[in-house]
């Protein structure tokens, strides 16, 4: 999705209108261009929440973030009431005819089945989608995020916890029970640029360690495991020594039982539940 979604995020007003004049009647000049083809029809039974996912990192994240609550280019489509109100079948038109003079173009390429199931993942983050089982005990998986697993210390769910680490609250409104699994045993392959650990060693012989937050050719800001922040000149600095492991554990594959994987996934699917529907 390009520039728009719907409509125009500075003019509502407007946007409406035109949504109102997609919705109702199409023009003879549309019809005749779309003949032949077959209208999407909306199934969220036979929609994948995975594959609605990755539909939408590709063609939506773009403009949209990867939350759907908006970016540069294009506007919230998660919590704005004139786009969460909409019908599965309104939806899936816009998004199979575009919103050209919006700036928005149709997906009607992707066909009806990627449609529908980007259709019902939108609906999940906004906290429509029907909610799949949880794969375990969340109370006992919010003990495990404060206690064995130690996860509170570098990240935070809902104001309280660690600050090192991204911030989990709506952590599960984008990823299933597998793929929250997946992250928690394997972070090597998810460590990010934002979250790289670094040990730094000044002119005066003075040492360093945290994560880095920004860096440049001549600077380079890192945090330490207590809150701190430190800021360098790259020329007064005699080492900079990247940790080739992610700050995140690696062994919670052994050191967690499958039950208490699923727990924490449980628990951060519960959290995130509760916070889009707020």
């Amino acid at each position: 999705m390009t520039e728009r979604f719907l409509f125009q995020s500075k003019t509502p007003g407007i946007g409406i209108i035109v949504l109102a004049s997609l919705l109702g009647t199409v023009s003879n000049a549309t019809l005749a261009q779309q003949a032949g083809q077959k209208k999407p029809k909306v199934s969220q039974a036979a929609a994948s929440a995975s594959a609605g996912r990755q539909i939408f990192s590709s063609v939506c994240a773009s403009c949209h973030g990867l939350d759907g609550r908006g970016g540069e280019r294009g506007p919230d489509i998660v919590t704005r009431q004139d786009v969460t109100r909409l019908t599965d079948e309104e939806m899936s038109k816009i998004l199979w005819s575009g919103i050209p003079e919006e700036g928005m173009p149709p997906f009607s390429q992707l066909g009806s089945s990627k449609l529908s199931a980007l259709v019902s993942y939108i609906r999940t983050l906004q906290g429509k989608g029907a909610q799949a089982p949880l794969p375990g005990d969340p109370a006992k998986g919010e003990e495990l995020f404060s206690s064995k697993g130690g996860c509170s210390e570098c990240h935070m769910v809902n104001g309280i916890g660690g600050f090192l680490g991204p911030e989990l609250s709506s952590y599960g409104s984008n990823h299933n029970a597998t793929e929250i699994h997946e992250a928690i045993v394997t972070p090597k392959e998810r460590a990010g640029e934002r979250f790289k650990p670094v040990e730094v060693t000044t002119k005066d012989g003075k040492n360093y360690s945290g994560v880095v937050r920004n860096e440049d050719n001549f600077s380079l800001q890192l945090q330490s495991m207590n809150g701190t922040f430190h800021f360098f000149s790259k020329s007064d600095l005699t080492a900079i020594n990247y940790r080739k492991e992610p700050l995140m554990p690696t062994d919670y594959g052994s050191k967690l039982s499958t039950a208490e994987l699923d727990a924490l996934a449980a628990y951060l699917l519960q959290v995130s539940h509760a916070t889009t529907k707020h």
